[in-house]
């Protein structure tokens, strides 16, 4: 059930105060020698400033960083979620809206920071009255985002840290971050490994990103918490973007879900696809080279209650706004009560 939050302030502070928190930043640090930091898995020496495969060395690489109110209702609240954009990318999306970050490494190097640098950009959102911490593309900077939050917890962070990935995740990282971070919101790509090669560049997408949605899961739970403002403290939320053609194969990613996670796990559910980087121009990647349509869009929707998922969000089929699903036990939430999910 849904419900307001009786802890005080993140749990990366429990660990600051215990010091288990720095043991967890050299852990995750060790990692970077024979980089193992994501399933790639290249075992190079980052620490030397090595690149891995991800085009990324020993710094991390912050492409921009905002109050941003794009995300889902109760990250973005009324101030603002406080979004911290990493460039370069483990995965190589053939329609990645963000490719000039994700993909330009050459381009991106120049946005190298200190650790200092990136906790300080953390305390400036704070100060601006960000209702979060929202990494977007965390995963090949989760030793250096781990680091940061070390400096800026010292220094008086206080802000929940949303961990805005891919999927494509190490257990053993995941694991590491237990405790430091707070709301962990995947994007769950592919039910299927080829589609995953195919259209991101790697291989054993759908297991690789089970497992590491198991392990979020084994975390949080299915229950969202919510302060007194109605700005989500602690959770999972899956994203599931409608593909064309079902590249993504939602249904059987929806009923992976309730028969492995729980039904009580929250979905949002989002109908922004455009065939952006090569999607669009690239004759190999024809299926994905439209929009969505409406008829996708409403099968998709249906599929929501057909498997029975009971929480979380959808946008408009213009991608242009969230709505609330909540748990049909609960009636007490800030946000729009959609009790039909098909009713856009």
């Amino acid at each position: 059930m849904n419900q307001a939050s009786n802890t005080v302030g993140p749990s990366y502070i429990r660990l600051l105060e215990s010091g288990e928190l720095r043991g967890r930043v050299e852990a995750l640090e060790a990692l970077l020698e024979r980089c193992t930091v994501c399933p790639l898995d290249c075992g190079n020496n980052r620490i030397k400033d090595e690149l891995a495969r991800c085009y990324s060395g020993r710094l991390p690489i912050v492409s921009s960083y905002t109050p941003h109110f794009g995300e889902e209702p109760p990250l973005t609240g009324t101030r603002g979620a406080g979004n911290i954009f990493f460039g370069n990318c483990n995965l190589r999306c053939v329609y990645c809206q963000n490719h000039q970050i994700s993909q330009a490494h050459k381009e991106q190097i120049k946005n190298e920071v200190t650790h200092e640098r990136l906790a300080e950009t953390m305390l400036e959102l704070q100060a601006r009255g960000c209702h979060n911490i929202n990494f977007v593309s965390p995963t090949h900077f989760a030793p250096q985002l781990a680091r940061a939050i070390l400096i800026a917890a010292e220094k008086g962070l206080r802000l929940p840290i949303v961990y805005n990935t891919n999927a494509y995740d190490s257990i053993e990282v995941l694991r590491l971050l237990d405790g430091i971070v707070d709301v962990y919101l995947p994007d769950l790509k592919y039910a299927e490994d080829e589609a995953g090669f195919l259209y991101s560049k790697v291989r054993s997408y759908a297991s690789v990103s089970r497992a590491a949605l198991t392990e979020m899961y084994r975390q949080t739970g299915d229950k969202l918490i919510f302060d007194e403002e109605g700005i989500l403290k602690r959770g999972l939320v899956v994203r599931l973007l409608v593909l064309p053609n079902d590249i993504g194969g939602l249904r059987d990613q929806l009923q992976w879900i309730r028969d492995e996670l729980s039904p009580r796990v929250a979905v949002s559910l989002m109908a922004q696809y455009y065939p952006t980087n090569v999607a669009g121009t690239n004759p190999r990647y024809t299926l994905l080279s439209r929009r969505i349509s409406e008829s996708e869009w409403l099968r998709a929707v249906s599929a929501l209650d057909e498997f029975g998922l009971e929480n979380g969000w959808m946008q408009e089929y213009d991608g242009a706004a969230f709505y609330y699903r909540p748990d049909f036990n609960n009636r007490e939430t800030p946000f729009q009560d959609i009790r039909d999910f098909g009713a856009v």
